[in-house]
């Protein structure tokens, strides 16, 4: 008679946790995307031109500025990526000197597991940046 309530209880409390994860991701997905299109240059190509909305003569004239600002922040954030990979790999080799063979080992399972999740969202990226291009360059070539 008791474990009726208390199953119905525990399918409550796990539907409750599912519908609170998908409703967290979906926020945090809304609050990144006006910075997403930054991250490539057919994205920061297609926000401004979203947001804009050029005439064909503004195109002309503003391709060329968005050419030069998308080759900038591309290569901004490729030697940020590179430089903080120097900076923790720097961090790692002056914290192993004072860390246990465990603590190292764990430190590095962690690493391996970052690694593993950029290595995805570069994956995700190109993926989702090759959709994009296809979408974008038959939008705009008229």
């Amino acid at each position: 008679m008791k474990t009726k309530p208390i199953l119905i209880l525990i399918a409550t409390l796990i539907i409750g946790f599912l519908l609170g994860m998908l409703a967290s991701a979906q926020i945090r997905s809304h609050r990144l995307n006006p910075v997403r299109f930054f991250f490539s240059e057919d994205r920061f190509r297609e926000g401004f031109y979203r947001i804009i909305q050029p005439d064909d003569q503004q195109k002309v004239k503003i391709d060329i500025v968005l050419d030069k600002y998308a080759k900038i922040n591309s290569e901004l954030q490729h030697n940020f990526h590179k430089e903080f990979e120097a900076n923790m790999n720097a961090f790692k080799q002056e914290m192993d000197s004072y860390l246990t063979k465990d603590q190292i080992s764990r430190l590095r399972d962690m690493d391996e597991q970052r690694q593993e999740m950029v290595r995805k969202r570069w994956q995700d990226h190109e993926r989702d940046s090759a959709g994009f291009r296809d979408h974008g360059s038959r939008r705009f070539s008229r």
